[in-house]
């Protein structure tokens, strides 16, 4: 038998103990390092939130501050577009006075013109073409002098003698217990009122302080169906009336009422909508003839039209597509004659009610003529007959 000692035997003892210890003691290192990094892991995930819910704040307040910044931009664009339309208007006034001044004044031979009008006027002054730049106006800027605008002006001009155009509220205004009354009158006068929105009527008056409420002045005061056909058959056994159905251009209108009164007319029927009012330009073109023939304003043309025909009115039509010429026309009874605007002529359901629809013969290349031209023309045959 072999003999161990106890020293051999304590050796391997020991050794066997320091291999368990240093397993134990590398086991728990590991987990500690283990440890340490999910725990700096944890730590970078968290800067990296922080990081990132910082970087949205920065996002959110610099959006905040270009909607401030856009919408401090759109005010005073709009700031700017007002003071632009008050120096407008502010220019205008001023070289009308400037322009009605200079013409007083006798202009010599030696001293050169101030105004553009003037044939003498050389390019060579440089004062005349400034004044001549200023003096040309933009086609959008309206003449209001025969405006109103403001509630307190309205409601004075309302109440008075004054005949009135059209007039232009807002919804507030036209059910408010001050001007519902009054304005319910005049629309049964044949007074054209329109409901617009408070922007559209600071466009219309130019960005004046308007209130919700404007009118223009007529140049003469309208009339009643009834009184019309009353006074022109009080006049004549066979009267003539002119009708017009969508005649928009003020210089037409114009031109037509001249030519009615000087053919002896009786009167001049105008629809309330798609036709010009009677505005000073209108009384202008007509030469002074709107003061020697009366005006009746209707809601519509067509119920106008069944009421003449109860009177006994032939409704004659003027139409470039027309059966009859008018050279051959021969019938003698009250008249009503329709004039049609340029583009489009007479309306179908105009047409439709028309007795007798002339045309005028033309032998030239040229298919049509300008409406008030053709007025003429028929008048001057209708009353000879």
């Amino acid at each position: 038998m072999k003999n161990f000692s106890n020293n051999n035997y304590s050796k391997k003892s020991n050794y066997k103990d320091n291999r368990r210890s240093k397993s134990k003691n590398n086991y728990k290192s590991n987990i500690f390092q283990e440890d340490r990094s999910n725990s700096r892991k944890n730590n970078t995930n968290e800067r990296n939130n922080f990081k990132r819910r910082d970087e949205f704040n920065r996002k959110d307040d610099f959006n905040r501050k270009d909607n401030f910044k856009r919408r401090d931009e759109f005010k005073r664009k709009e700031d700017f577009n007002r003071k632009d339309n008050f120096k407008m208007r502010d220019d205008f006034k001023k070289n009308e006075y400037s322009y009605l001044k200079s013409k007083e004044k006798p202009i010599n031979s030696f001293n050169k013109p101030q105004t553009r009008f003037s044939s003498t006027a050389t390019n060579t002054d440089n004062s005349y073409e400034n004044s001549s730049k200023k003096f040309q106006l933009s086609s959008n800027y309206r003449n209001f002098e025969d405006w109103i605008w403001g509630k307190h002006s309205v409601f004075a001009a309302l109440n008075s003698d004054r005949p009135i155009n059209r007039i232009w509220c807002t919804s507030e205004i036209f059910s408010s217990e001050k001007f519902y009354l009054l304005l319910k009158n005049y629309k049964s006068k044949g007074v054209l009122i329109e409901e617009v929105s408070w922007s559209r009527l600071s466009q219309l008056t130019s960005g004046a302080v308007h209130q919700g409420v404007a009118l223009q002045h007529a140049s003469t005061q309208s009339i009643s169906l009834e009184k019309l056909i009353d006074i022109s058959k009080s006049k004549s056994p066979n009267p003539v009336i002119v009708a017009l159905d969508g005649v928009t251009d003020p210089h037409n209108f114009g031109a037509i009422i001249r030519s009615a009164e000087a053919f002896d007319c009786k009167g001049i029927i105008v629809p309330q909508r798609r036709s010009a009012g009677l505005t000073g330009t209108v009384a202008k073109v007509a030469a002074g003839a709107l003061e020697h023939i009366p005006v009746s304003r209707v809601v519509n043309l067509n119920r106008a039209i069944d009421e003449l025909k109860k009177k006994g009115f032939l409704i004659i039509g003027l139409s470039g597509d027309g059966q009859v010429p008018i050279s051959e026309f021969k019938e003698k009874a009250p008249f009503l004659v329709i004039v049609g605007a340029e583009n489009k002529g007479i309306s179908l359901l105009v047409q439709k009610k028309c007795d007798y629809l002339l045309k005028i013969p033309l032998k030239g290349k040229t298919s049509s003529l300008n409406a008030s031209v053709a007025a003429a023309i028929s008048l001057c045959y209708i009353s000879n007959i």
